[in-house]
């Protein structure tokens, strides 16, 4: 069997939340001010002029992608924490090629999403999980 640790104990839990904040704010800039209207147009989203220049997402919405956020981070803590683990941006970059990246393949095949939607939403995650890995390590 193997020995399996869990990252609770290796890991503080304000590390694990505090870094699912700042995961949580990287997607905010990504997908609001940074690209959020190339994001809209790509997924044929009409933005509805206002005087704000946005709209306000539904908090179901923010906290659905909160607890992604947090899934993602503990377990990239939990395989980070593993006696025989990789480096951990080793762990982000092969979590990256082995989940994200086949998930968005299949948005090109199965949902005919467009390759720059593609690639904006791979770009995202590969960062995203660098970022999670960096302060995982180094914030303990």
């Amino acid at each position: 069997m193997c020995p399996l640790t869990c990252p609770i104990t290796h890991t503080k839990i304000l590390v694990l939340i505090g870094t699912t904040i700042i995961a949580f704010i990287f997607g905010f800039l990504w997908y609001g001010p940074l690209f959020g209207k190339t994001w809209a147009t790509l997924n044929g989203i009409k933005i509805p002029d206002n005087k704000e220049g946005c709209t306000k997402p539904p908090v179901s919405s923010m906290l659905l992608a909160f607890l992604g956020n947090f899934l993602t981070v503990w377990v990239i803590a939990f395989i980070i924490h593993q006696p025989a683990a990789p480096c951990s941006w080793g762990v982000a970059l092969f979590a990256w090629l082995g989940y994200q990246i086949p998930i968005l393949l299949s948005t090109v095949a199965w949902e005919r999403k467009p390759w720059a939607l593609f690639g904006l939403n791979a770009a995202y995650y590969f960062l995203n999980l660098q970022l999670i890995a960096t302060i995982l390590t180094y914030w303990k």
